[in-house]
């Protein structure tokens, strides 16, 4: 137990340390996207880093999942809904990509290993979007639209360690739906 804690204390720092790193960095539009791109690449280190480094390979699975599937999702979002963005480089801001990446990281921290590791993880997401903003990228309706697309995903996929109960999704030609599986 102490072992895992260990590991939560060390991702956690990590994303904290990342986050004062690039915070004086963010001065500029173009300060804020590097920032942003910092924050969200931390969060997926760390989201499918913690399982490796313990061995859960369950674990590292469903971040994974979850990280493609918001990802996914945003870019199919892009083309259904063109936006232009901001800063008028091109028309796919809705949802923000770099907000959905990142809160499914959080959401897969925070579901999987509680709140020790949600709650920084969280806070480098909630930074990662408001960097989109700030960087001229998003609206800030895109960047809210990304971070309810990672943490569904997130919470969707990932279930908590120790749980003896959980949500499985499933999907076939016929249709799609959420299982309940127990555990007694």
């Amino acid at each position: 137990m102490e072992g895992k804690m260990q590991h939560l204390r060390l991702a956690g720092g990590f994303i904290t340390a990342c986050t004062i790193a690039v915070t004086p960095a963010a001065a500029s539009s173009h300060g804020w996207s590097t920032a942003s791109n910092i924050g969200r690449d931390a969060l997926v280190v760390a989201a499918l880093g913690v399982p490796a480094v313990q061995g859960d390979w369950t674990g590292d699975l469903q971040a994974g999942g979850s990280i493609l599937l918001a990802g996914g999702g945003a870019y199919g979002l892009k083309h259904i809904f063109p936006e232009e963005r901001p800063d008028q480089s091109d028309r796919r801001s809705f949802p923000s990509g770099h907000a959905a990446v990142s809160f499914a990281a959080a959401a897969t921290l925070e579901n999987r290993y509680g709140w020790r590791a949600g709650v920084p993880a969280f806070i480098v997401a909630s930074f990662v979007g408001i960097s989109r903003v700030e960087a001229r990228k998003h609206h800030w309706y895109d960047a809210v639209a990304g971070a309810a697309i990672g943490t569904g995903s997130g919470f969707l996929l990932t279930a908590k360690r120790t749980a003896d109960v959980s949500l499985v999704p499933f999907a076939d030609s016929q249709g799609a739906g959420i299982s309940l599986a127990t555990r007694f």
